[in-house]
């Protein structure tokens, strides 16, 4: 009975570890997914032809970067990169070198949408869109630079 015992405390031990590994990676979020998604956002302010949707699809960019709780989030701007985490750059916080790329793009994406000319937001867009390049799943998949 012991025995028994034991052992269905060991394996609720061992279900509640892996259960709480899937939590927690749940809740990092997917990076490069929101990655993927604030470059292709960047790239659609990049060709936008007029300043709102430029500027829409900056905000997008922003909010994908920052996440709900992050500086500059903008609800009303529509929020793109909704579930799949906290923002690309809080959930980066463990690759410092997508960090990095991420928080370029990030002054980018506000540059350009600080700016009242056309011109000067798709400049931005697309440096912003260069900053994040590649992410290893657009790489995966085959879907390298537009």
């Amino acid at each position: 009975m012991e025995v028994k015992m034991k052992k269905s405390m060991a394996l609720a031990g061992i279900f509640a570890l892996f259960f709480g590994l899937s939590v927690m990676a749940y809740a990092q979020g997917d990076a490069a997914k929101e990655a993927a998604t604030a470059r292709a956002h960047a790239m659609m302010a990049n060709g936008a032809t007029s300043l709102d949707m430029a500027h829409t699809h900056l905000h997008h960019v922003i909010n994908c970067l920052v996440g709900s709780d992050g500086e500059g989030y903008d609800a009303a701007a529509g929020t793109p990169c909704k579930g799949m985490g906290h923002g690309a750059i809080p959930d980066s916080a463990d690759n410092a070198t997508l960090h990095k790329k991420l928080e370029t793009a990030l002054q980018h994406a506000r540059k350009g949408l600080g700016s009242d000319s056309l011109d000067t937001v798709h400049k931005h867009a697309a440096k912003a869109a260069a900053a994040i390049g590649d992410t290893a799943e657009q790489k995966s998949s085959g879907g390298y630079s537009w």
